[in-house]
């Protein structure tokens, strides 16, 4: 992202500017638990396994992760090759064969129609894509797909994945761009042992796996020593017997669950599964990034790979899914989960799917007696509305047509949907209903208790609309151990633009949390203290036995002279930055992770090193609006304003809508005096982005520079109306109303101030003044 800077123009005295960079002394340095990796393994195929292991290999025969990626045959190619033809946007595809090779004859790279032979299929159902060799190792993703489905359910024909959108052959979303290369998006999840293989130098891929699709050692980790220790192990094993695997993968899910008396609406587990058996599914079953090929699934998954939180767009204020999440992030919020429930619990692994059909499903913890009944659903029996999915489970569509269940097994909460802006699963079925109307409803079913429920959705809503005054609210959602991790670790990292003194005590217990996702967002949270704070607080994580958090704890001490540092903690330090930058230099095919590397540089002082990273990233992908903005802020720290400007002319070129891109380029004109050209730029970025309180703020600030003190505040206002209780259009609102003499209205502002941050004196302070001088 673009790093965050002063505007140029002289700023206001602002009265509560110290204590908006107020931090204070932290207490006692947190310590990391320990831990070792068993000895590796290597991989031996699935022939090897399913010499004893016949009956789950008959199983996975014909899944999903058997067929998630085949070489074309007669066979394995659904889509109609026939010389079908399909039209988009002036495009017209035709689908044939020659031989026994299938092509498409489309709009290839340079926008001119050319024949391309299908490499792969990829995946099976309810759609199928075809992907294409191209020079330097890469496959690309065909953005036209064949619709499986039988023809009563729509399908039988082709279908564009980005129906709604223009993709010209320069834009990187263009099937055979950047984003649609299957070594660098898809390639992970559908094969097994992969290498990326992908070379920098060069911009190219030698990419390999173990085995094409998703089989065995996938999801068990390399086989070799378990293969040696099926030669000689015999029943019973021992208790400790890992049975020459890093990770247990067995769930018991026959025997653990059992109700624990006659009349029990739930059953219980005897005891906790292993983690393991759930970290299995969870790398490629999230949303996240890469931070190293992962041969040993089970482990955490924040050791292997960068979670996402519960943030837009990914998902909705309440944590249900908007975009496609895959299902880990919505599951790690459910009760479910929080119950010892595991995956495998309702899935079978092998042929991935349900272990029960329907209801059943669901009944084999609940009891059927008090939950699949009229009395509980209100909904004629057998009927689509008294499924449990259908309320707690409902569907989104990605890909078009690929309707997926979202995993956090919520109860409704019609009576939020309005407020939150989120789906309500009750007129999802009940088309042309309103979300009021079911909460009626549910009223006459089960009385209002059932408003009260507790929602996660009001805190994080609040984090997302209400400023300031969200501030309790995610400090308790962090704070609570009801809470499962995702959730407090999404709510640590919503508090970081507040962090303020009474806020550095929740950091620091935070930093020593069990949950890894959630020591992560903690140290998001103590990045802005002062370097001795930072080493203090991140330093003893730099020796985290999970590596997302290490090299977390290395980045936000990236920048500090090791001098700083105690000397015990110099060589973690080393080594957990050289993770991180390993992290970056393995996904060097994103522009992100070469920005990254760049902003890392920058910290350092190795400027060219910086620049050289920034101009690799938009090389990738010109498109890139951060990188422009970085590369254009690493000039400007060596005092180059000429190339700061080029700089940004030259994105904008690309990129005329802009608002980053505008922002800078006007708080560079700003740096060289011209003022009129800076105010139009300013402008013209708070018009693009009203959703970053910031660029209303700086053009406010600088009309008021300007001598256009009525046009600021008006500005001002209007932010503040778009973003109530944000602190710094609060403080800078008073500020300029005290200047002009409207002490009514900075009366006004200052008792909202007060209503944000109700434990600080000094607005207390400000609105006794305020109030006297009435």
């Amino acid at each position: 992202m673009p790093s965050m800077r002063r505007p140029g123009f002289p700023i206001i005295a602002a009265v509560l500017a110290s204590w908006l960079a107020s931090w204070l002394a932290w207490g006692t340095a947190v310590g990391a638990e320990q831990g070792a990796r068993p000895a590796g393994s290597s991989y031996v195929g699935r022939q090897v396994c399913a010499g004893c292991h016949a009956k789950e290999a008959q199983a996975w025969r014909g899944s999903h992760h058997d067929l998630a990626m085949q070489e074309p045959t007669a066979a394995t190619v659904l889509g109609d090759f026939g010389n079908a033809t399909f039209s988009h946007r002036g495009v017209v595809s035709r689908f044939f064969k020659r031989g026994d090779t299938f092509y498409v004859n489309t709009d290839g790279a340079d926008g001119k129609p050319a024949d391309f032979p299908i490499k792969y299929v990829f995946g099976v159902t309810p759609l199928q894509q075809y992907l294409v060799e191209f020079p330097g190792g890469r496959l690309q993703a065909l953005s036209i797909a064949w619709d499986s489905r039988p023809s009563a359910a729509g399908g039988q024909r082709w279908f564009h994945l980005l129906a709604g959108e223009r993709i010209g052959h320069k834009d990187p979303l263009h099937w055979t761009g950047r984003y649609q290369n299957w070594n660098l998006q898809c390639a992970e999840c559908h094969s097994t042992g992969l290498r990326k293989g992908y070379d920098a130098a060069t911009d190219s891929y030698r990419t390999n796996w173990r085995e094409l699709n998703v089989s065995c050692e996938a999801c068990h980790g390399p086989g070799s020593r378990h293969a040696e220790w099926a030669k000689t192990a015999g029943k019973p094993y021992r208790a400790d017997d890992d049975k020459g695997f890093a990770f247990p993968t067995a769930s018991r899910w026959r025997e653990a669950w059992r109700f624990p008396e006659p009349g029990a609406r739930y059953a219980r587990r005897d005891r906790p599964a292993d983690p393991a058996v759930n970290n299995t599914c969870a790398a490629c079953h999230a949303r996240r990034g890469t931070l190293a090929e992962r041969d040993q699934p089970g482990a955490p998954l924040a050791d292997t790979h960068r979670l996402a939180l519960l943030s837009p767009p990914s998902y909705y204020a309440d944590g249900q899914q908007r975009e496609e999440v895959y299902v880990w992030g919505s599951y790690l919020q459910s009760r479910m989960f929080q119950q010892g429930v595991t995956c495998m619990d309702c899935h079978e692994p092998h042929t991935a799917k349900p272990r029960a059909a329907g209801n059943a499903l669901c009944t084999r913890c609940h009891d059927a007696a008090a939950f699949d009944s009229p009395q509980h659903h209100f909904h004629k029996a057998e009927t689509a509305g008294a499924q449990c999915v259908a309320c707690h489970m409902p569907t989104t569509n990605y890909m078009v047509i690929d309707a997926r269940h979202d995993h956090s097994l919520r109860v409704p909460r019609p009576d939020l949907a309005r407020e939150l802006g989120s789906p309500d699963a009750c007129t999802q079925c009940h088309a042309g209903k309103k979300p009021a109307w079911a909460a009626v409803a549910l009223d006459g079913w089960y009385g209002k208790g059932w408003r009260q429920r507790p929602s996660i959705g009001p805190a994080l809503h609040a984090g997302m609309t209400q400023g300031a005054m969200a501030v309790p609210g995610l400090l308790a959602l962090a704070q609570s151990g009801a809470q499962p991790p995702l959730v407090r670790a999404t709510a640590a990292r919503m508090l970081v633009p507040h962090m303020r003194a009474p806020l550095l005590t929740t950091a620091r217990e935070l930093l020593h949390d069990a949950d890894p996702e959630v020591r992560i967002a903690a140290l998001e949270m103590i990045e802005p203290a002062d370097p001795a704070n930072r080493v203090r607080a991140a330093g003893p994580l730099l020796g985290d036995p999970v590596r997302g958090v290490r090299i977390e704890a290395a980045r936000v001490l990236a920048g500090i002279a090791e001098a700083q540092m105690p000397e015990a903690q110099r060589e973690a330090y080393r080594r957990a930055l050289g993770e991180y930058i390993e992290v970056q230099r393995q996904d060097a095919d994103w522009p992100n992770a070469n920005t990254n590397l760049g902003n890392l540089y920058l910290r350092q002082g190795r400027f060219d090193e910086a620049v050289a990273a920034y101009r690799r990233a938009l090389k990738l992908d010109p498109l890139f609006a951060s990188a422009w903005v970085n590369l254009a802020d690493a000039w400007r720290t060596q005092g180059h304003e000429k190339e700061v400007e080029a700089t940004l002319r030259e994105g904008l070129a690309k990129l005329p809508r802009s608002a980053d891109l505008l922002h800078a380029l006007g708080l560079a004109q700003v740096r060289r005096g011209d003022k009129a050209a800076a105010l139009k730029s300013l402008a013209e970025a708070a018009r693009l982005a009203p959703e970053r309180s910031r660029y209303a703020y700086v053009w406010a600030v600088a009309l008021h520079s300007a001598g256009r003190p009525g046009e600021a505040l008006a500005a001002l206002r209007e932010a503040d109306r778009r973003h109530p209780y944000d602190v710094t259009l609060l403080g800078t609102l008073i500020s300029m109303e005290r200047e002009t003499g409207d002490a009514r209205a900075a009366l006004g502002h200052a008792r909202q101030l007060a209503e944000a941050l109700p434990d600080d004196p000094r607005v207390q302070a400000l609105v006794a003044e305020l109030s006297r001088g009435r």
